[in-house]
């Protein structure tokens, strides 16, 4: 039984690894790894230090299709003299064991898929030291500029060819995309008001509302009262019908639809109403305040 040792150079490695599988089309059909790609990367330097990629057998070769609809597609004839995953299962575990892991949707696919191929030959599956999903941590950072966040539409994007479907290819694509993605972030960085426009984060957004606030009550921004209200108001917006979500992207369903709660004619009454209800937090408890903020939103 293989033991981790997560020593520290090691700990500090990424390892980027990607699973081909097929396509369970039957009911109570599972998943099968039919390939195992993997790359390990120097975070320092980003260069590949060691890889490895092997076509794996799995014990029912009926879930694998005779043919492929892709042209780099694995087939059932590809896989019928590879080597099965209790066989090959030493080398991934010594390639997993104490990394980083690092891919495109590991975290709901590809570490799931590992955990159960352990599981299945009756060992401990390998255990990272931390994970990057580079879907999430792209949606997050760079954002839907490029279109969905498919690993195949990013690399389209970047022009750096189309992907192939094959694990050894797609992992290197992932650095790829990666290092061009953290490159564009970088120089947007250097000159934020020229290169960003309109690819800002939301979440660095400031809305009207909060514009206004500012400008007309500057003090209020550092009272510690104001600062609970705001963020009451922010973990519960997806509970109001309107809120600043809605005003930055249309609503989902027509049906659904209300009225922004001022319009721009009403800036100056909302700015009142606003100063009232920050009057009374001076000389009221923050309960107090909180019942009333709804008036806000009417």
């Amino acid at each position: 039984m293989a033991i981790s040792k997560f020593n520290g150079e090691r700990a500090s490695e990424i390892v980027f690894f990607d699973l081909e599988t097929n396509v369970p089309n039957k009911a109570g059909q599972r998943f099968r790894v039919l390939e195992f790609g993997a790359i390990v990367v120097c975070p320092r330097k980003l260069i590949e230090l060691e890889s490895y990629c092997t076509l794996i057998r799995p014990g029912d070769l009926s879930a694998v299709a005779e043919r492929s609809g892709r042209s780099d597609g694995i087939t059932r004839e590809a896989v019928v003299n590879a080597p099965s995953f209790e066989e090959v299962a030493d080398k991934i575990f010594s390639i997993l064991d104490g990394r980083i892991w690092a891919g495109h949707n590991i975290q709901r696919f590809d570490c799931v898929r590992i955990k159960e191929a352990f599981a299945e030959i009756g060992r401990p599956a390998p255990v990272p030291v931390g994970i990057i999903d580079s879907l999430r941590v792209l949606t997050e950072k760079f954002g839907r500029r490029a279109g969905n966040m498919k690993m195949a539409t990013l690399a389209t994007y970047f022009g750096l060819g189309q992907q192939k479907h094959r694990s050894l290819d797609d992992v290197r694509m992932n650095l790829e995309v990666l290092k061009h993605c953290a490159t564009v972030l970088f120089l947007e960085s250097t000159l934020p008001n020229v290169l960003q426009g309109k690819w800002n984060n939301n979440s660095s957004m400031t809305t009207r509302s909060r514009s206004l606030l500012e400008s007309s009550f500057p003090n209020a921004m550092d009272d510690k009262r104001y600062n609970s209200f705001t963020m009451t108001l922010r973990s519960n917006r997806g509970n109001f019908p309107y809120g600043e979500s809605s005003r930055k992207s249309p609503p989902p369903s027509v049906g659904c639809h209300r009225v922004v709660p001022y319009t721009t004619g009403s800036l100056g009454k909302m700015t009142v109403r606003v100063g009232n209800l920050l009057c009374k937090a001076q000389s009221k408890p923050l309960s107090v305040l909180l019942r009333h903020s709804h008036s806000l939103l009417r």
